[in-house]
């Protein structure tokens, strides 16, 4: 297939995954019909293409036949003619006449054999497009410095950033903040204002096109990024669970391969999720289901806070972590934040909340965005 051809394959197999994934919201909105609208447009390049391969295959296969009859048809009758005449022996006709059907038939299976390459072939095509892109930010760069630990003193200096998506709307102009190690900081604002922009910057999920970010006053480019991100933990207002056990989800985030029961135990507690888990037939070993579907939204939420503590991070980054809980599971979450934030360089990003009051430190981004 053409690149275009892939690329409309790939969006249509894309959209019948996520249609199927969301079953209960397509149903709910009787989007059936739009759907599969959808799906037909996203076949018409791939099947033009598999038509038009289609004659080219059909055309190389009624070919090698009719040369493969002539063969036969000719060597029968120009045998016939020599062993008519004493040249050669019946038998030798019928030995050339085997050998030539045998060489043909593995000529023609080869031939066969062209769609399955020629599919191959684009798949190693894609495979070596992506091992060949150049990225920006490398993980593993051997000349970055790798810190023995972490104070957790964060800056933001003089920032200017843009999504690389959308490079004409910059999302900040010359931001700075400062965040002593040890103290907690609440990002708040509107949607779009930029809160979460910050954890990607600190995670260096991506660069500041001007200024600076530094931790323990150095700029986290010279920073061997995956030593720094072991000092770091990450909980997102979705919180990503794996198609596991409890058991397995928690201990994801440990920085050593060996976890005791009793370490794994004491991150449930603190972040409130251990007796749910022991009120389950299974215990650890309950089944989360594909993304968590097996569990609520405060109970995967706090699966995800016990990670993130077993980690003992330095540094603790909280995306909305309770915005999308009820009233009843938000303040049992906010009481793990509470209890897993003490000691840590924290920043919490939030709605304007009045849960804010918790915070000494503030900073609404109200018109950052606008670059004001």
């Amino acid at each position: 297939m053409s690149r275009k051809a892939i690329k409309e394959q790939n969006e249509s197999t894309k959209l019948a995954a996520e249609a199927v994934s969301n079953l209960r919201i397509v149903t709910a909105f009787s989007s059936q019909e739009r759907i599969l609208n959808l799906l037909k447009g996203t076949q018409v390049g791939p099947r033009k293409e598999s038509i038009r391969q289609s004659w080219f295959a059909g055309i190389a296969l009624g070919l090698s036949q009719s040369i493969k009859s002539c063969n036969w048809s000719l060597n029968f009758w120009y045998g016939g003619k020599l062993a008519s005449q004493g040249y050669i022996t019946p038998r030798e006709v019928f030995q050339t006449i085997i050998i030539l059907v045998t060489t043909g038939r593995v000529i023609a299976e080869a031939g066969s054999m062209t769609t399955i390459i020629a599919r191959g072939w684009d798949a190693i095509r894609s495979v070596f497009d992506i091992l060949d892109k150049n990225t920006k930010i490398e993980p593993e760069n051997l000349e970055g410095y790798q810190p023995e630990k972490i104070i957790g003193h964060i800056e933001l200096c003089d920032v200017h950033f843009a999504y690389p998506t959308r490079p004409n709307v910059m999302i900040f102009q010359g931001f700075s903040i400062n965040v002593e190690a040890g103290k907690s900081m609440a990002l708040v604002g509107k949607s779009g204002s930029g809160k979460s922009t910050i954890i990607g910057l600190i995670e260096r999920f991506y660069d500041p096109l001007k200024g600076m970010v530094k931790i323990d006053g150095q700029d986290i480019r010279s920073y061997h990024l995956r030593s720094l991100r072991t000092y770091i933990a990450l909980v997102n207002q979705e919180p990503t669970l794996f198609a596991g056990s409890i058991r397995e989800n928690i201990t994801y985030g440990a920085p050593s391969k060996t976890v005791s029961e009793v370490e794994m135990m004491d991150a449930a507690r603190a972040a409130n999720i251990h007796d749910f888990i022991t009120r389950q037939k299974e215990g650890y070993e309950t089944w989360c289901g594909d993304k968590g579907l097996q569990l609520s939204g405060g109970q995967k939420q706090r699966i995800a806070i016990a990670r993130a503590i077993l980690r003992n991070p330095t540094i603790l980054l909280l995306d909305e972590a309770t915005s999308a809980l009820d009233s009843h599971s938000e303040k049992v979450v906010q009481e793990a934040l509470e209890r897993i934030m003490v000691g840590r360089t924290s920043v919490v990003v939030l709605l304007w909340h009045i849960s804010c009051v918790l915070y000494k430190s503030v900073i609404k981004l109200q018109c950052w965005i606008k670059g004001l």
